[in-house]
């Protein structure tokens, strides 16, 4: 496979975002579905709205969530749909909960690692395309949060989180969550993003955007603040370069705030999601980094 191309920029401003995504040279068809973190309530690093706004309403896309598997103030529609409004995205976009009615989609992942099946929220359908904007940081789970965590973890239903989370079994509780063997539930996920790129083809792009970097997920109520400097923002077509690159970014940083958020990605074996999706052929380690 030849190297991805994985382009940068150090300007971290709203219209950095559309310059980026630009160099893609890469148009999305039809029906735009926007995937975003849209933060749990009290987080305070989670990309804001108004931050996203020209570059959703250049690809006059829809912001889509879902709904989590953990208590707090998204497990249910009602309750996501007033934190949706508490953070202002429904007072710029349309915002559409996938999982908020009817049976879950199921995708079929035939050559899985752990998992032979994805349930995601039954709106999927409803898109064309897919633009993943992901908030790269840290991970109490994961070790980092980046485009494989929202295609895997982000994209499921309630039912579909936790059923990577409990690495395949059906009807696990919310315990049994936490208590996984790690590297499946990370091989786990690199099999749910894989469904994912596979239902949109063609149609599919990345941003991750390197701020406001916790260890922490904006999935914390309580999260600690950044540990190291912002860093830019990237685009890439492939969802597995793209991270890999974020990586490798934090890894040749000269802040020292690097070691505590590399602590926590390796203390979780984050990178092996990576490895994982890269063995599913959704993408490649190999890439180019081409600075704009």
């Amino acid at each position: 496979m030849e190297k991805a191309k994985v382009y940068f920029t150090r300007e971290i401003t709203p219209d950095s975002v559309v310059k980026v995504f630009n160099a893609l040279n890469k148009e999305l068809h039809g029906r735009v579905a926007v995937k975003v973190h849209s933060g749990e309530d009290g987080n305070q690093n989670y990309l804001k709205p108004l931050f996203l706004k020209p570059i959703v309403n250049y690809v006059d896309g829809t912001i889509v969530e879902c709904n989590t598997a953990y208590d707090g103030a998204r497990d249910t529609t009602e309750k996501h749909m007033k934190l949706i409004d508490k953070h202002e995205w429904s007072k710029f976009y349309n915002v559409d909960i996938m999982d908020s009615e009817g049976e879950d989609v199921v995708l079929d992942i035939p050559n899985g690692k752990i998992i032979k099946k994805n349930y995601v929220g039954k709106n999927i359908k409803n898109y064309d395309s897919m633009l993943v904007v992901s908030h790269f940081k840290g991970h109490p789970m994961g070790g980092y949060g980046g485009a494989l965590k929202q295609l895997s973890i982000g994209v499921a239903s309630s039912k579909g989180k936790r059923f990577i989370h409990c690495v395949g079994k059906e009807n696990g509780t919310y315990d049994e969550m936490f208590k996984v063997d790690q590297i499946k539930f990370l091989e786990a996920m690199a099999d749910s993003a894989s469904s994912v790129v596979k239902f949109f083809k063609d149609n599919i792009a990345y941003i991750n955007i390197m701020c406001n970097m916790s260890v922490d997920c904006d999935c914390c109520s309580v999260a600690e603040d950044p540990c190291m400097a912002d860093i830019g923002v990237l685009a890439s077509t492939d969802p597995v370069a793209i991270d890999k690159a974020c990586i490798d970014l934090v890894i040749n940083s000269d802040d020292p705030g690097k070691d505590h958020l590399l602590e926590r990605i390796n203390s979780r074996q984050g990178t092996h999601t990576i490895d994982a999706a890269a063995d599913l052929g959704i993408g490649t380690k190999e890439y180019e980094l081409i600075e704009i």
